[in-house]
């Protein structure tokens, strides 16, 4: 559990940041270059690289050297911790309203 936890630690610590953010939405729609990350941030090749970097650490994002240009590559299995973590919280949730239904149903007498 303890590992599970901190890979999430990194995921939403990577992802707590819009131009990281950008950079994942990005890669949704697949493969692409640094350059390509960089074009619509306003931000210089060096500072997406350190952006870049963090993703990479959190287990998001995979570079790959293809000639002279860095492809980076979206790892989606990476985001379903996230699913399962969102998911364990909402089944918890839903177990307490359910209680908590169920108790105010008895105090009606119905």
């Amino acid at each position: 559990m303890l590992k599970y936890e901190s890979q999430l630690d990194g995921i939403f610590r990577a992802l707590a940041d819009p131009s990281r953010r950008a950079m994942v939405e990005r890669l949704t729609h697949g493969h692409a270059s640094l350059g390509a990350l960089a074009e619509p941030l306003e931000m210089t090749l060096s500072a997406v690289q350190q952006h870049l970097s963090i993703l990479r650490d959190a287990g998001l994002v995979s570079t790959e050297k293809v000639g002279r240009t860095r492809m980076c590559t979206l790892r989606i299995e990476q985001l379903d911790l996230v699913d399962r973590w969102f998911d364990d919280r909402r089944a918890h949730w839903e177990r307490r309203i359910d209680r908590l239904d169920a108790y105010l149903a008895k105090g009606d007498g119905t």
